[in-house]
């Protein structure tokens, strides 16, 4: 895979690779074409290598929906990135924050538990 390179486009190249050696009667199972997709991928696709190496049997996986499992991590990354950059991008205002002091007055001790309630509600609010 070249740096920067759609999935996509990869596995377009790699279908026609695949293709032109079957012309020369060069035949492939399952597992060696996954094999050799997934090695062919860059170290930013670690994770995702691992974790369908580790959970999935390459044997019986469809190489189809190793092409859709590609596509959709590429398709999250990107989206991830985005959101990334726009929240990099957002300049939040400063939060102010009340801090109110407690004090034992007597004043809250003549007070009913609704309205001990209503007053804490209305802290917390």
């Amino acid at each position: 895979m070249k740096q920067d390179e759609p999935i996509v486009d990869m596995i377009i190249r790699f279908t026609g690779i695949i293709n032109g050696l079957k012309g020369f009667d060069r035949k492939f199972t399952n597992g060696e074409l996954e094999s050799k997709m997934l090695r062919s991928l860059l170290k930013d696709w670690n994770s995702l290598r691992m974790l369908i190496d580790n959970t999935n049997d390459v044997n019986t996986y469809p190489l189809e929906e190793l092409y859709g499992t590609l596509m959709t991590y590429e398709l999250n990354a990107k989206i991830m990135e985005k959101t990334r950059k726009s929240k990099k991008n957002m300049k939040e205002p400063p939060k102010w924050q009340i801090a109110l002091k407690f004090t034992n007055d007597e004043g809250f001790s003549n007070m009913s538990d609704e309205e001990l309630d209503d007053l804490i509600l209305l802290v917390k609010k």
